[in-house]
């Protein structure tokens, strides 16, 4: 039997040297399966079976009568619809938002490439001259300086293997971090989309508040002219004219400062719809919309709800995949190297199989001494973890908070705005008496003007229960999350890919 010796440079000798250098490669990338570290599950947080305040109509099916994305659209105010459509696409606290989100995404990208190998390429050319007093072994000088090129093409594959799951824990974090961005988006569109509600139902309030003492001033303005009439008779006295006046004027001062305020929310609008103030109106309409009614759920139902929840959630989530990243110093790293290319003196046999140099390696490396700084590191993520969970909870707990609120607010104000109603009517109807026992001579003006300010007063005070009950649902809509589902997030992530390897 004859034997084949292998030549260097055979390529059955360097297809065998490959594999043997991966046969003693592949058992430590198999234990790259494992990651060390704790597996995540959702802390625990506090909740209860249901709603302390119960609201003044049936409980509904989680989600029923609030639409996704547009959760406005059930208070039928088609120029609400349009304001909001405007700050969705214009206002500038979203656009950060978005673009943040985008470097979540990118930072997720940038963290997954650590899976992959790296490959780089370079090109050099030297021309160099030897010192003929170089020092030589015999001490003998040379009796010619040499002069020599030197081309090169290498190529340098570096890939450090993802043994004990560093790598992924890292990605996990990463991922974590982007669906925290993606729902601390939705919260921004949920906070401003809120906050615009509230301000255009205030601004309607106002116009109904303003059309109630406008009316006030107009039937003030008849009364006074009613007592000048009985003052030039002689009948009435200058007293009784001097307070007719004294509440018209006072009257017409609380319009004036209504307006300012109705400018004001205006102005407020206008940036939240990314709209310059100077340029923007808003016509006057009298608020004339009723609340709606807004199904609370369980709530249990909050923490998918919520966008502010799962936010919190996601932090833990990332601050746990850290305390694996942490570990991760304590294990061995290993690093692959190869390194391949084309060397000559001659650039006319540059690409030949003689020109070919190639080497193929790998390191472990483990860190002995670290003066402690592991320890600490892995401390330090353990303690963010748990200062992630404290936050979640404190979270759940405002979340409750905020939805009771919204809950018994409501409840309320259902029950303020049908007295309020009685008051107004029973305030109208002394204002009649009185002024007919004035007529007769009975009572004094003074009883008069008392009727006049306390009808005014309990106006006012019915429309802004009225204005209040559109804000508190408001509030309450926002508190159950504005129609938005945690579910959602599992489509946020980057995922590694082959393609991905091979991207330059």
């Amino acid at each position: 039997m004859k034997f084949k010796i292998l030549n260097f440079k055979s390529p059955l000798w360097r297809f065998r040297q490959f594999w043997q250098f991966w046969q003693s490669a592949l058992p430590l990338l198999f234990l790259g399966g494992c990651a060390v570290g704790p597996n995540y599950h959702r802390p625990s947080a506090p909740s209860a079976p249901a709603w302390k305040e119960q609201p003044p109509w049936r409980a509904a099916a989680p989600k029923d009568g609030l639409p996704k994305g547009q959760w406005w659209s059930i208070f039928g105010d088609t120029e609400l619809n349009q304001y909001e459509s405007q700050a969705i696409a214009a206002n500038q606290t979203i656009e950060v938002a978005r673009d943040q989100l985008e470097q979540a995404r990118a930072s997720a990208r940038i963290t997954q490439s650590g899976l992959f190998p790296q490959l780089a390429a370079a090109i050099s050319a030297q021309r160099s001259r030897g010192s003929r007093n170089a020092p030589t072994l015999t001490g003998t000088p040379l009796s010619t300086a040499a002069t020599q090129n030197n081309i090169q093409i290498p190529f340098n594959l570096s890939w450090e293997p993802d043994v004990f799951g560093g790598v992924r824990r890292s990605v996990e974090s990463a991922n974590a971090q982007y669906q925290s961005s993606a729902a601390a988006l939705e919260n921004v569109r949920l906070i401003v989309t809120s906050e615009l509600a509230v301000d255009y139902f205030s601004l309607r309030e106002l116009d109904a508040e303003i059309e109630v003492v406008s009316d006030a001033v107009q039937s003030q303005q008849k009364a006074l002219q009613l007592v000048q009439r009985r003052h030039a008779g002689g009948i009435a006295s200058g007293l009784d004219v001097a307070q007719q006046e004294t509440q018209l004027n006072a009257t017409r001062t609380q319009e004036t400062l209504l307006r300012r305020q109705r400018a004001q929310f205006e102005h407020a609008i206008a940036a939240l719809t990314g709209t310059p103030a100077s340029s923007f109106s808003i016509p006057v309409k009298p608020l004339a919309t009723a609340a709606p009614v807004i199904p609370t759920g369980i709530p249990s139902d909050v923490l998918e709800r919520r966008p502010d929840v799962a936010q919190a959630e996601r932090l833990v989530a990332s601050q746990n995949a850290q305390i694996g990243v942490a570990k991760n110093a304590f294990y061995p790293s290993v690093s692959i190297f190869g390194i391949g290319g084309v060397q000559s003196g001659d650039v006319t046999n540059l690409i030949s199989a003689p020109s070919a140099l190639w080497a193929l390696g790998a390191n472990v490396t483990e860190t002995v001494l670290s003066g402690g700084r592991r320890r600490a590191q892995l401390d330090f993520a353990k303690s963010g973890y748990g200062v992630s969970v404290a936050s979640y909870r404190q979270t759940v707990l405002t979340a409750f908070q905020e939805v009771e609120d919204g809950i018994s607010g409501l409840a309320i104000l259902a029950d303020a705005a049908q007295t309020q109603q009685e008051a107004v009517d029973a305030a109208q109807r002394a204002l009649n008496i009185a002024t007919d026992r004035y007529v007769g001579g009975l009572v004094t003006y003074l009883d008069v003007v008392t009727a006049e300010q306390t009808l005014l007063d309990n106006k006012r005070l019915a429309t802004q229960i009225l204005g209040q009950q559109l804000t508190t649902s408001v509030s309450l809509v926002k508190a159950l999350g504005g129609g938005w589902d945690a579910a959602s997030l599992q489509a946020v992530q980057v995922k590694a890919t082959a393609g991905q390897a091979l991207q330059p």
